[in-house]
This record gives C-alpha cells, sequence and structure tokens, in this order.
C-alpha cells in the first residue's frame, strides 16, 4: 500500500503533466494548481485512479486553456430593400391630331351628304366679289342649281346688292367670318367677334339668320366649333377640293372635280379672293357634264 509520501509525489507528477497543458496559464496558476492538489490529502478508497482528465475539471482546463481569438462572424449583408415597382405612367397623351374636327356644340363638321342619293352640294366661298359672282349666278340660273355661298363679312358689307341678289335667287347665305382668319390662332373673344359680327349683317342685309358656318381653310378649332353653335349655326366643310384658289389651271380644277365627285360629295369652290375666272370656265364645263350623269344638286338644309 502506498504512503502518504508517495501518493503525494504521485499526484505530484500528475499536476507536472497538467502543467505542460496549462503552459500559457502562467506560474502563478500553476502554483495554485499544486496546492490545492496538497490540500485535497490522500484519496478515498472509491477513487478513481488519477488521470489527466480526471484531475483538472472542464471548467478549469477551459479557463486555463488559451482562447483561441474566435472567428469573426460572418456579416450577412442586409437584404437591400425591394424596391416598390413603379406604377406604369399612362403615356401622354398628344395629343393625337384627328382627320376630322372634335365634336363640340351641335356636332361635326358635315363632311358630305347621304350618299344613298346621286345628289351634289355645290358651296361657292370668299364673295361676293362683283367680277365673278354675278357669272356664277347666272351659270346657276341656267342649270337651275341652288347653292350654298359662304361669304366673308366684309366683302358683304361692301356689296350689299350682291349679297341681296343671292338670297333672291334662293340660295343660302352662310357665314365664312368678317375677315377669313385662321380661327385656331384666336382668342374666343376675336372668333366670337368674327362669326357674330358677319351674322349680324347678313341678317341686316338678307332677313335672314345664316345657318351654316364655315371655318376659313377648314381650320376648325373646339372655341370656332362651340361658338358657332351658340350662334345657332352648324359647321360644313368639304369632300372635294380641286384647289381652285391656286388658279391650277381650268382643265385641272375641271378634271379634280370629276375624278373625286360622287353621291353626297359637298364641293368646294371660290368666287372670290382673286382672279376667279379659272374657276367659272370650270364650272361651264363640269356642271353640265355632271347633270347628264344623272346627278342632282342641292342646298344643304338649314
Amino acid at each position: 500500500m502506498l504512503s502518504d509520501r508517495q501518493i503525494t509525489s504521485r499526484r505530484l507528477l500528475l499536476v507536472a503533466a497538467g502543467m505542460s497543458l496549462l503552459g500559457m496559464a502562467g506560474c502563478g496558476r500553476a502554483e495554485e494548481v499544486v496546492r490545492a492538489a496538497r490540500a485535497a490529502g490522500p484519496p478515498g478508497p472509491d477513487a478513481v485512479p488519477d488521470s489527466p482528465s480526471a484531475t483538472a475539471s472542464p471548467s478549469a482546463a477551459q479557463s486555463a486553456a488559451p482562447t483561441a481569438a474566435a472567428p469573426a462572424a460572418a456579416v450577412t449583408p442586409s437584404a437591400a430593400p425591394t424596391p416598390t415597382a413603379a406604377a406604369p405612367t399612362a403615356p401622354a397623351s398628344a395629343a393625337p391630331t384627328p382627320a376630322r374636327a372634335p365634336a363640340v356644340g351641335d356636332g361635326r363638321p358635315v363632311y358630305e351628304l347621304n350618299a344613298e342619293r346621286r345628289v351634289v352640294a355645290l358651296t361657292i366661298d370668299d364673295g361676293p366679289d362683283p367680277r365673278h359672282t354675278p357669272t356664277v349666278l347666272a351659270l346657276l340660273e341656267q342649270y337651275g342649281i341652288r347653292a350654298t355661298f359662304f361669304l366673308i363679312g366684309e366683302n358683304a358689307v361692301e356689296h350689299a346688292g350682291l349679297v341681296r341678289e343671292i338670297a333672291a335667287r334662293g340660295h343660302h347665305i352662310a357665314n365664312h367670318t368678317w375677315t377669313h382668319p385662321d380661327l385656331r390662332s384666336l382668342s374666343e373673344g376675336r372668333v366670337r367677334d368674327e362669326l357674330e359680327r358677319t351674322s349680324d349683317l347678313l341678317h341686316r342685309t338678307t332677313g335672314k339668320v345664316p345657318t351654316w358656318f364655315r371655318a376659313p381653310g377648314g381650320d376648325w378649332s373646339s372655341t370656332a366649333l362651340r361658338v358657332s353653335a351658340e350662334l345657332g349655326m352648324r359647321p360644313m366643310a368639304w369632300s372635294v377640293d380641286p384647289r381652285d384658289w391656286a388658279r391650277p389651271g381650268t382643265g385641272v380644277i375641271t378634271d379634280r372635280i370629276l375624278k373625286d365627285v360622287r353621291p353626297g360629295a359637298i364641293v368646294l369652290n371660290h368666287d372670290g379672293g382673286g382672279d376667279r375666272s379659272q374657276t367659272v370656265a370650270a364650272l361651264k364645263a363640269y356642271l353640265p357634264v355632271l347633270i347628264d350623269s344623272g346627278y342632282h344638286f342641292t342646298a344643304p338644309p338649314g
């Protein structure tokens, strides 16, 4: 049986072995472990034979063992905020330029008549003119044709006698503004003045209130359509334009009309605004051709 000294010596050997494991714990820490082993005294009869693992408690070993540098915690990048999908922006709308004037007031301009009937509406613009209007009136009288005359106010005020003659022969008297401006560039006040002034003059001259209105150049605007409706007029456009105002030649004017005319057509001609001798000559040429083809002429009702 081992003596107390032998037991103590054995413990010291085990402690020394443990100290090699404690290395970096330092001498002070090692001496504390030795003193603790001596104070413990001889083991009891049930003691398990000493072993390095049994001598030092796990907590002591963990405390004494050098602490390895803990790996840096992995940085989880914050999830980038999911961008909120922007609501789709409706395209601007620009406006597309319509082929026909917008419906305002009483509606869109009339471009043609009922195509089920073989009729043509002849319209004469920019008069009255003392050089050409009398000849045009004579031709219409010759063929028994009723037309619509879109008169300019400043011409009508100078040739009031012609205005009365046009009305007396049963033709429609219609409003073509006072000075023949581009209505799209005018304020509402000026548009109203152009139309109202002309209608008042024609009413005083003929005793009849104009029921039709045509924008110069066919340049309609929503303002002009609204004002004309407020003044009791409907807008009339055209479907056959021989561009006689440009004086392309009598034959060209005649050919364009005969090529483009069809049942329900509204034909545009001019008796004012310059030399209209080509237009007068073209009327003499194409009117009998259309009549022989079975066309009838009419003035749209007011």
